[in-house]
């Protein structure tokens, strides 16, 4: 920590460099993947080859795929192309999968409402599946921004790693140091993305929030209060008031 301290003034633009290394293939993959899930749905075979598909992109390891992007793609090895570019199609891949759960995730008896007054296909996933699933989609998206900050950092193996390049330096030199404040940071900039997506989550389901707050009040009832409760319930579901 005290090294860290001491060379803010060194590591604060590596830390800016890995930021926008994690930030932007994670947003790339959110783009790719929504629309293509919400494509997909309704249609088996089509579900089930992009699903094979991402399982394969995920399985290449990183440090390989660092590697071969330039020689398709014609960027220069030390490129930060090469990383975005990589994440990227980690991210969709993992989010293909999750973006087709959330939608799964949707109940039946919605989908049948929406569709009988008058939704189209389209129409029902964007206005009425989408926002539903989002609980899902954050929980995936948190998963994937928290793997591109760990996987950035395998770049400065290609001189392109953002805080990576701690790890590296540190080894070369054998200075622990330098490779513990490069672990912290990385776990508090995984942390503050978590919570950033997470609190962004919680702020584009308003209907979640109320309901939590209906079940805390439910929650801080006494058992006599329940019980009067219930029995209104019961009296009101007779009609007899």
């Amino acid at each position: 920590m005290n090294w860290l301290i001491a060379n803010w003034e060194t590591v604060w633009p590596i830390i800016i460099q890995h930021t926008v290394l994690s930030v932007v293939p994670t947003v790339l993959g959110l783009v790719i993947a929504l629309p293509l899930g919400m494509l997909l749905v309704g249609r088996p075979r089509g579900r089930g080859v992009a699903i094979v598909v991402a399982s394969i992109v995920f399985t290449i390891p990183s440090l390989a795929l660092f590697v071969v992007i330039p020689s398709i793609v014609g960027t220069p090895i030390i490129s930060p192309l090469n990383v975005i570019i990589a994440l990227t199609l980690y991210s969709t891949a993992l989010l293909i999968r999750t973006v087709l759960e959330s939608l799964d995730a949707v109940p039946d008896d919605v989908k049948d409402a929406s569709s009988a007054i008058g939704y189209s296909p389209i129409k029902r996933v964007i206005a009425v599946e989408l926002p539903l699933a989002i609980p899902v989609l954050v929980a995936g998206l948190r998963v994937v921004a928290v793997t591109n900050v760990s996987l950035v950092s395998v770049g400065a193996v290609i001189g392109v790693g953002g805080l990576g390049q701690l790890f590296t330096a540190g080894f070369q030199r054998d200075y622990p140091d330098q490779i513990f404040a490069g672990i912290i940071t990385i776990l508090v900039l995984a942390f503050i993305f978590d919570r950033v997506i997470a609190i962004i989550g919680v702020a584009t389901t308003p209907w979640l929030r109320s309901d939590r707050v209906k079940a805390k009040r439910a929650s801080r009832r006494t058992p006599n209060e329940r019980t009067e409760t219930a029995m209104l319930d019961t009296v009101i579901a007779k009609g007899d008031i």
